[in-house]
């Protein structure tokens, strides 16, 4: 499957990459201002169809990315964004994958405890154009110091789904594990764009609310009275003692359908 429009954005670039891309029919924009976040929002916002796929310029997809990233958002309308794993490409022969496994493992880990959702992986989503939009004004749209991929992440969640598909892998450059300083900066980036977020980054804040949500979804299910036609129903009954109790029934008594109408 071919894209309808590639997009490059060329941040100040001195060599010929943006004529290289313009060459083989790319869309190339430019943004003056220099970072990360602003070349990456300024593609997001260039973007002219329903779906944006993140790539970085040192990413290397297979043939088959585009089409399984379509294929998972087509088939998973509730779905606003995935993202996938990666494998370096260019490291040694030997532990390069298990370094590539510990390292976005503990990525992916660590921010999905503190974040309570699957965080995006910037050098491999799928991000529906619609939900870009809902947050385009809300995001870190410049600063060296900010991590845009979870920045995007922050701002995305919790009012949209972002999941992790294994389907869509992408080769990774090994860069960040040849210096230690490399590798140290990326994790300051992370700290930093937690904090530039605060509160909305919340551990504590976005967990009780995860919590809550569950809370009062199960609750709705108990009392909805469009399961009352169910084999088997619940409710939820006061005893003397003031406590709560779960009664399973196999139907509801008629007294009892008209008082959850």
């Amino acid at each position: 499957m071919h894209p309808d429009e590639i997009i490059v954005v060329d941040n100040g670039s001195t060599d010929e990459t943006a004529r290289v891309a313009r060459d083989l029919g790319a869309r190339v924009i430019y943004e003056s201002v220099p970072g990360i976040p602003a070349a990456s929002t300024a593609g997001y916002d260039a973007a002219r169809f329903a779906v944006i796929g993140r790539l970085d310029a040192d990413s290397v997809a297979p043939p088959t990315w585009i089409e399984e990233g379509i294929r998972i958002l087509t088939d998973e309308p509730g779905i606003d964004a995935i993202t996938g794993s990666g494998y370096f490409y260019d490291g040694p022969r030997r532990g390069s994958r298990v370094v590539a496994g510990l390292y976005l493992g503990a990525y992916f880990t660590a921010f999905r405890l503190a974040l309570g959702e699957t965080p995006l992986f910037g050098s491999n989503f799928f991000l529906r154009q619609q939900a870009w939009q809902a947050v385009a004004t809300s995001v870190h749209r410049s600063g060296v110091s900010i991590h845009d991929d979870l920045d995007l992440t922050i701002h995305l969640t919790p009012h949209h789904r972002i999941e992790f598909e294994p389907a869509i892998s992408v080769g990774i450059s090994y860069r960040p594990f040849r210096r230690a300083d490399t590798y140290l900066l990326r994790v300051q980036r992370g700290f930093w764009t937690l904090l530039r977020n605060w509160p909305r980054s919340s551990s504590t804040l976005r967990w009780r609310r995860k919590l809550l949500d569950r809370i009062c979804t199960r609750g709705r299910q108990v009392r909805d009275p469009s399961n009352l036609n169910a084999n088997v129903w619940s409710r939820v009954d006061r005893q003397r003692s003031g406590r709560r109790r779960l009664t399973r029934l196999s139907m509801p008594t008629p007294h009892e359908r008209r008082r959850l109408r």
